[in-house]
């Protein structure tokens, strides 16, 4: 099955975790590859406790705000190289690929690849795509869309991202 979180709300990563989480408790194995992040947050210490969780970050440690560097892309596509990697050897039951839309967006990664990626995923793979902006073409691969909407965010207030919250 292919899973997208995507929209404009808070809490596409959040869902995916909980997913990560669910299926770790059922005793899966789990591999989540975060695009465009690098910088630690506090989820990775809680998911580094579970064994059947393996996390791997293909960002630097800040966020791109300007146009991406050629480091951006290699850490990108050295991320998609891994994880066609586990798939190629079938290494998990459940693939989550991390803010995967962003990195398109981004043009950090190619459509065509994410896209090949995506066929050439074995069913027995819960297959999860999260961040804003999922293209057109991926929704129509997915057999769930939930798309995150946001109605109010406290960010509005001029709030700072919180320790055990945003990060």
């Amino acid at each position: 099955m292919i899973q997208v979180y995507t929209g404009n709300g808070k809490g596409k990563t959040t869902a995916a975790l909980g997913l990560a989480l669910r299926a770790a408790g059922a005793g899966l194995k789990v591999f989540i590859a975060q695009f465009v992040k690098g910088k630690h947050c506090s989820e990775l210490n809680s998911l580094r406790k579970i064994k059947n969780i393996k996390v791997e970050q293909f960002g630097r440690g800040c966020f791109i705000k300007k146009t991406p560097t050629l480091r951006d892309i290699k850490l990108a596509k050295k991320g998609l190289n891994k994880v066609n990697k586990i798939i190629a050897c079938g290494s998990c039951d459940m693939l989550i690929l991390d803010e995967i839309n962003i990195a398109l967006k981004l043009r950090l990664v190619a459509l065509k690849d994410v896209l090949e990626l995506i066929k050439k995923t074995p069913k027995k793979i819960e297959l999860v795509l999260t961040g804003r902006s999922a293209p057109v073409e991926i929704l129509k691969l997915a057999d769930l869309v939930s798309e995150i909407r946001e109605r109010k965010h406290y960010f509005q207030k001029n709030l700072k991202s919180r320790r055990g919250i945003e990060f």
